[in-house]
């Protein structure tokens, strides 16, 4: 069945020591756009989540969100290099005495020199337990995405397959005036014949090889089958399982060819309409088909 490439997905996990979210949204594209957007832990496995949201949404304009909050709790922390501190405090207070100076801020100064504050790392080094909790959720939200994908092909193809029908119908109605087309045909032709017949130089030999030639030329029987053994053949295709966007756009291209044989061939006005009815549809399902997967 048909899927759409327009669609989002989530999943979200909120534990004692982290909270993390998973949002992932597409919209239709020729081919695989992906745009991945990870915490700096994540950095090493962008290729494999490349990899993950690749084989499972196949084509698209892609974005992937990743975020991972830790709780207050588990944020680093500072701590304080007490001998540094030292250090600085003592150079700071000989100075003070050479010049003079007041200490009354010497120790606020010491605190804030380079290297004295110091990041806690060892929560900061995000473990491959991280990426085990991520991934199941990457994952989930996948499965989101392509079940919304799912329900939206649904619904494209219940609007294109009724296009197909109003095609049909229209093909029908040409049918039933074909009959009525050849018959004014030759009413015309007829009308004309004893003209030709008081002319000096009538060939009726070539009369008979030019008719057949130009009736050859009107008939639409061909166009009017291969275009029912298309329009046959597109609704087969809409239901199969796999991708088939751009199958159902090459067999609406070979439906256009169709269509504009028969106008071209026509030479009647009430078919002329309905191949117009034809086309203002065709061109309805290549809208839709661009979002198709």
């Amino acid at each position: 069945m048909l899927q759409s490439m327009t669609g989002f997905g989530s999943a979200r996990l909120d534990a004692e020591q982290y909270s993390i979210s998973v949002e992932i949204r597409s919209l239709n594209s020729k081919g695989m756009d992906l745009n991945v957007r990870v915490p700096r832990f994540l950095t090493e496995r962008e290729y494999e989540i490349r990899n993950l949201v690749t084989k499972a949404l196949v084509r698209g304009k892609v974005s992937i969100s990743i975020d991972y909050t830790k709780n207050k709790a588990q944020k680093a922390k500072s701590t304080i290099n007490k001998e540094l501190l030292q250090a600085y405090y003592n150079e700071l207070n000989e100075a003070a005495d050479m010049v003079g100076a007041s200490k009354n801020e010497l120790f606020r100064l010491a605190l804030h020199m380079p290297d004295v504050m110091q990041q806690d790392q060892a929560d900061d080094d995000d473990s491959d337990a991280d990426w085990e909790a991520v991934q199941p959720l990457v994952q989930e939200a996948l499965q989101n995405i392509n079940a919304f994908r799912a329900d939206e092909g649904k619904a494209l193809a219940t609007e294109i397959l009724s296009y197909i029908d109003r095609i049909r119908i229209l093909l029908a109605e040409i049918e039933k005036h074909d009959p009525v087309r050849m018959e004014n045909i030759r009413n015309r032709i007829k009308s004309h014949l004893t003209e030709i017949n008081n002319s000096d130089y009538f060939d009726q030999n070539r009369f008979e090889q030019e008719m057949i030639y130009f009736m050859e030329k009107l008939d639409i029987a061909e166009e009017k089958v291969r275009l029912v053994n298309h329009l046959h053949y597109f609704t087969e295709t809409v239901y199969l399982p796999e991708p088939t966007g751009k199958k159902l756009g090459f067999i609406s291209q070979e439906i256009g060819r169709e269509i504009n044989t028969i106008g071209s061939k026509a030479n009647d006005a009430t078919i002329q309409h309905h191949v117009v009815e034809m086309k203002e549809e065709l061109e309805k399902i290549k809208e839709q088909i661009n979002n198709i997967l």
